[in-house]
């Protein structure tokens, strides 16, 4: 069996020069595709059923690659390319490449697909502004990790598939529903489908420990340095706050969205 179709050895290739563009937004959205570097997301999005549109693989180094892996891609029908050193290092973000990385089309979600399904409620991440790369990552993750049913994102948010983003989620952008909309728009009708929608504010009266997260509940977490925007946070129906007892103001967005997002699933797991 061929398992890699061709080989692109030129920096200057017409693929190559494509391929790169997507490390920039701008590039991203003309093309809509986005790049996945290292095996452990390629795994990740095989495993979820993506369809990756190309795996690429450096070509000195396919013995670095989990056994099975290529013939994976090829059973899946996804075009398999090796490439030398020179060509992968144009294409990535990390400063020491792995062995590989996939293009895929952007996710298809839409802010209809975040509401689950009737076997359960709701519990949908709302981001109003997050900039940091990182911390967009880490909140998706963590609402992975507590059987969040959705992710929405709202405009000023980072690019979800800036490369940062896209490695700090370690695959999770792969398990559930993550959309883009207007929260203007998008709040208001969860709100009006029953759904409670939450914030954390320093003069939050009721303590995350304290509210009721087993009912719909759609939470916002806020830009890092400013908060929820104050448009997003009048459509709040509850305000909490995260109790602390030393003297640190306040926790880091992603940690903040974590501690929440763990008592909501304690209290959902707690009726079941």
């Amino acid at each position: 069996m061929r398992l890699l179709d061709s080989t692109i050895t030129s920096v200057h290739n017409a693929r190559v020069k494509a391929w790169a563009q997507l490390l920039d937004k701008k590039g991203r959205d003309k093309q809509g595709l986005f790049i996945i570097e290292g095996v452990h997301l390629i795994e990740e999005a095989l495993a979820s059923g993506q369809a990756i549109e190309t795996l690429v693989v450096a070509e000195e180094r396919q013995s670095e690659l989990p056994a099975g892996l290529l013939e994976q891609a090829v059973a899946a029908g996804v075009e398999c390319i090796a490439v030398t050193e020179q060509v992968l290092a144009k294409c990535t973000d990390t400063l020491a490449p792995q062995a590989a990385f996939a293009v895929l089309p952007k996710l298809a979600w839409t802010p209809d697909d975040l509401a689950g399904d009737a076997t359960a409620p709701s519990l949908v991440v709302v981001i109003d502004g997050i900039q940091d790369p990182g911390n967009l990552g880490t909140i998706i993750r963590s609402a992975d990790a507590v059987g969040a049913t959705g992710v929405l994102l709202g405009k000023g948010t980072v690019d979800l598939y800036n490369p940062k983003t896209v490695r700090s989620t370690m695959g999770s952008l792969f398990h559930l529903p993550i959309a883009l909309g207007d929260l203007r728009e998008e709040l208001p009708l969860a709100a009006g489908q029953g759904a409670a929608i939450v914030t954390t504010s320093l003069q939050g009266k009721a303590s995350c420990y304290d509210y009721d997260f087993r009912g719909p509940v759609w939470f916002v977490v806020g830009n890092e340095g400013q908060g929820v925007s104050a448009e997003v946070s009048a459509l709040a129906t509850e305000h909490i706050l995260i109790p602390m007892q030393g003297p640190a103001e306040s926790l880091n967005a992603a940690m903040a969205a974590t501690v929440v997002l763990f008592e909501a699933m304690r209290q959902r797991r707690a009726v079941k």
